[in-house]
């Protein structure tokens, strides 16, 4: 049996994306990669499953490296089939979601495909990347990301079999030329929140609808251990991510409140 690495990949972004193309290259650098990613754009799913509707795959490329498949299904229900249909019976060694057009700091964490996916791979005790640029642009220089993305992913696999689980990352590489990134920065989550902004429009046949944008408000533009702070001085944020939410500092507070 052979003891190559099985690398599963994934995004949000669509198995049509440039960044997922730099993502099979350099996941396939570490060994043999089934990829499995939507086949449209699925940003802003989160952790969204789908369980109203049938889901649909088909094969797309196949070769001695890289198998890749387009699914019907958000960036989760990649996740899940790959782990329960799969690899039922196969060891996985690493999860890469991404490589993702823009940014997944801060509190886009929550939001973001990409990160639902590495987040759900991480459930099944593989470690776990979510690999972003910092730039929304559909051609974006994607150098940096791949080489930065590779030295985690060496320094991770190397680890991976010394530290806790689950065990992902959120990893956001700045957008400037790879000469000028200045290196990682271990980080926390930017506080903050987003404002939106909804344009009113009206279609040809009267009826009203809504265009969304909005500005992310840094709570602490000050703080210089952020995930906000390391992309804005040209340094890859990596942040360590967990799934309890659980507010226990809040616990105590409602201690005699809530009874």
């Amino acid at each position: 049996m052979s003891n190559e690495r099985l690398i599963f990949l994934t995004n949000d972004d669509s198995y049509l994306s440039k960044g997922f193309r730099h993502a099979v290259a350099l996941a396939s650098e570490f060994g043999r990669v089934i990829a499995i990613a939507p086949d449209r754009v699925q940003s802003g799913m989160s952790q969204a499953i789908t369980i109203h509707s049938p889901l649909f795959l088909r094969q797309v490329e196949c070769n001695e490296r890289v198998e890749i498949y387009a699914f019907s299904g958000t960036p989760v229900d990649c996740a899940k089939i790959a782990f329960d249909h799969f690899f039922a019976e196969r060891k996985v060694d690493l999860v890469l979601s991404g490589i993702n057009h823009g940014s997944n700091a801060a509190v886009n964490v929550m939001y973001s495909g990409t990160m639902g996916a590495a987040i759900e791979g991480s459930f099944y005790g593989v470690p776990s990347i979510g690999l972003s640029l910092d730039d929304h642009d559909a051609d974006a220089d994607f150098a940096g990301a791949v080489e930065y993305g590779r030295k985690i992913i060496a320094q991770l696999l190397d680890a991976a079999e010394r530290l806790p689980r689950p065990l992902c990352l959120n990893v956001n590489v700045p957008r400037c030329a790879a000469a000028d990134i200045r290196g990682i920065r271990l980080s926390r989550q930017t506080r903050g929140f987003w404002r939106e902004d909804f344009y009113a429009r009206q279609d040809p046949h009267g009826r009203d609808y809504f265009w969304l944008t909005g500005a992310f408000c840094n709570a602490e533009p000050e703080a210089e251990d952020t995930d906000e702070w390391a992309l804005a001085n040209n340094y890859v944020a990596v942040v360590p991510v967990q799934v309890d939410m659980t507010d226990y500092k809040m616990l105590s507070s409602l201690d005699g409140v809530i009874k």
